[in-house]
């Protein structure tokens, strides 16, 4: 059986099947398999039908129509099932074949693919996809990392069939192991925050201005046209404006219990695990938890009281609306700032070396955070790849500052009439944290100290014999007089 395919794909749910179609609209052949041999046939003889496509009914018969490096990829449920897959196709590859796990896959399991065909020779990708159906047809956003190897290998192919911006491909290389999989992590966790976000801003202008769900779509198809132009504002515009047959707004009729399938969950955990501040993100998954709480929400809005809303609360809507568009962008760039305050601390923690420039610029189009504000983080990482913080970045420090009124009126407003903000009063934290140079964590580590014995270590000014630079120092918290018996570690 000759070898004639450019590309193998196994998988033909919708997004495979549209992946495919759009590999082959770029010129490559690709041959096909699915498990249930029957999706195959009916996929060649509608969608595929004319086009570079080729069917396998065997993953035999899939890597003998494969030119070398044979180049396979698996848009398969994650966990288990992609295993399952990969141990049947390594006895049919060869050494410098390649792997490329396309689905929504944990990144710890694939720093373990990798390592696991490493050993066998095997080039193993994990490649985060975004997009959904229509990107995966007509240009996704591609974040692959693995085998540094396999990247000249597949890089034509997959720049060829990624969403461009300004002309450049949403797609680059991200690094080592599973670091693919894990930017498409922190892309997902950062999507929870914009969506939250969004949310809020919808909240407070209906529960606080009084606006109408149709006046609320004609404020984002404002913001749209400007810092905040971004796929998601795009769609809540259409969502707001879209009623059902009786007239009535439909979103006013979906059930307020948000669902999740875990990976805005991973973001906040690993946050954790790294010591890293991602509040925003955290406070998103929360939220959404919080929803999921319906019923026994509805009991406490009985028994609980909350400040009542008066009328003509909002006397300057405009000003109200500008205030709101100023929290969500400072919020905005919080939420990204923190988000790639993980992706720099996961580099020095898992020893990956990041492109932090094409990260960004594999967010810009074809996914679903895809917005013109990305430009900027571009911008900024091409112009420091080690920027310590977006913050820092002059366009950044410019845009919190410009904002901080509104953002701070916003806030303000939405606490003192009972109206829940999670992500934009923790992003408003959060900057108000950064920007301290002291924060009372010094009490905190007396606390420690007094019940623990967690010790504790002395400021660099106030270092004296009994309190010593650098060491790690326990005090009898319960002593009388001023004498302070301390005990000192090495640090």
């Amino acid at each position: 059986m000759s070898a004639v395919a450019d590309f193998g794909l196994i998988g033909l749910a919708v997004m495979g099947q549209n992946l495919i179609l759009n590999v082959a609209d770029h010129g490559f052949t690709v041959v096909a398999y699915n498990r249930t041999t029957s999706k195959v046939d009916e996929f060649l003889a509608n969608e595929a039908k004319g086009k570079s496509i080729v069917g396998a009914h065997s993953l035999e018969e899939m890597v003998s129509k494969l030119k070398t490096p044979r180049k396979v990829m698996l848009l398969v449920k994650a966990g288990k099932p992609v295993d399952y897959i990969i141990n049947d196709l390594v006895p049919l590859l060869d050494k410098g074949d390649i792997i490329i796990d396309g689905g929504n896959s944990h990144f710890p399991d694939s720093n373990r693919r990798f390592d696991e065909l490493s050993k066998k020779g095997i080039l193993f990708v994990g490649s985060g996809v975004s997009g959904g159906e229509d990107g995966a047809r007509f240009g996704p956003s591609l974040m692959p990392g693995g085998a540094a190897e396999a990247w000249p290998a597949i890089k034509p192919i997959f720049q060829a069939i990624s969403a461009k911006s300004d002309g450049e491909p949403c797609c680059d290389w991200v690094g080592p192991a599973g670091s693919g999989h894990y930017v498409k992590m922190v892309h997902n966790g950062i999507e929870y925050g914009d969506m939250q976000m969004i949310c809020e801003t919808y909240d407070i202008m209906k529960r606080l201005g009084g606006l109408t769900d149709a006046e609320i779509s004609e404020v984002f198809t404002k913001w749209n046209t400007g810092v905040l132009d971004s796929f998601l504002i795009e769609i809540t515009r259409d969502i707001l404006k879209k009623n059902d047959t009786d007239g009535t707004p439909l979103v006013e009729k979906i059930l307020d219990s948000a669902g999740q399938k875990g990976t805005g969950k991973w973001t906040a955990i690993n946050a954790l695990d790294l010591g890293q501040p991602v509040t925003l993100i955290g406070e998103a998954v929360f939220a959404r938890c919080l929803s999921a709480l319906k019923s026994e929400r509805t009991r406490a809005s009985k028994i609980l009281p909350g400040p009542k809303i008066p009328s003509g609360v909002v006397k300057d809507k405009q000003k109200f609306v500008d205030d709101l568009e100023q929290a969500l962008y400072a919020s905005k760039i919080i939420s990204y700032a923190q988000g790639f305050m993980l992706i720099r601390e996961a580099g020095k923690e898992y020893g990956w070396k990041l492109n932090n420039p094409a990260i960004a610029l594999m967010w810009r189009g074809g996914c679903i955070i895809r917005s013109a504000f990305l430009g900027e983080i571009t911008n900024a990482y091409r112009q420091n790849p080690d920027l310590e913080n977006l913050l820092f970045h002059k366009f950044f420090t410019e845009a919190v500052t410009k904002a901080q009124s509104g953002w701070r009126k916003t806030v303000s407003i939405a606490t003192e009439y009972g109206i829940p903000a999670p992500a934009l009063s923790t992003a408003l934290a959060f900057y108000d944290g950064y920007r301290s140079e002291r924060l009372p964590a010094n009490l905190l580590q007396a606390q420690r100290d007094y019940f623990g014995a967690h010790t504790f270590k002395v400021l660099p000014e106030f270092a004296s014999a009994t309190l010593p630079e650098g060491k790690d120092i326990h005090i009898n918290w319960t002593g009388h007089g001023g004498n302070i018996s301390a005990s000192t570690y090495d640090a």
